[in-house]
C-alpha cells in the first residue's frame, strides 16, 4: 500500500509522570508526516493494547523513564498475543541501560530507543519498517 501513512499510538504506562520526552517525540514523528495518537500519562496496559486495536494503528509506542521497561514490556507483549495482535511492532523509548537491550529485544520488543536518541533515527526506523500487521478487520474476525 503505497500511499499508507504509518499510524503510532504513543502512551506512558504506569505511574511514571514525566512526558516532555514522549510529547517532543511525538510532534517529531507528526512533523515527519507519521500520524501520531498520544494517550498520555498514567495508562494501563489494557487502556494502551485496546486502544491500539480501536485506533488500528500500526506500532505502539512506550516512554518509560521509571525503571519497569522489562516487566511492562512483558506485560504488554502478553496482552497483545492474548487479543491476537502479537504481531504488531512494539517500541520503546526512555531510560532503558545497555544491558537491557537486548533482554527486551529477546522478549520481542522490535525497537529501543534510549533517551537521547535522535528523532530522525526514531523517525527513519518507523519509516523503514514494513508495515506487515494484520488488518483490523483479521483481528476482530479471528
Amino acid at each position: 500500500m503505497p500511499d499508507h501513512k504509518h499510524r503510532i499510538l504513543l502512551a506512558k504506562p504506569g505511574l511514571d509522570g514525566h512526558d516532555k520526552g514522549v510529547r517532543l517525540v511525538a510532534m517529531a514523528l507528526r512533523d515527519a508526516g507519521i500520524e501520531v495518537i498520544y494517550l498520555g500519562l498514567r495508562q494501563s496496559v489494557d487502556d494502551i493494547v485496546n486502544a491500539a486495536i480501536q485506533e488500528d494503528v500500526d506500532f505502539i509506542g512506550l516512554s518509560i523513564l521509571s525503571g519497569v521497561h522489562l516487566r511492562v514490556a512483558d506485560k504488554v507483549l502478553k496482552k497483545m498475543k492474548e487479543l491476537s495482535i502479537g504481531d504488531w511492532p512494539l517500541v520503546i523509548g526512555g531510560i532503558i541501560p545497555p544491558q537491557d537491550v537486548m533482554k527486551l529485544k529477546d522478549m520481542g520488543v522490535a525497537a529501543i530507543f534510549p533517551v537521547g536518541s535522535a528523532f530522525q533515527e526514531i523517525t527513519a526506523w518507523i519509516e523503514r519498517y514494513p508495515v506487515s500487521k494484520n488488518n483490523l478487520e483479521d483481528v476482530n474476525n479471528g
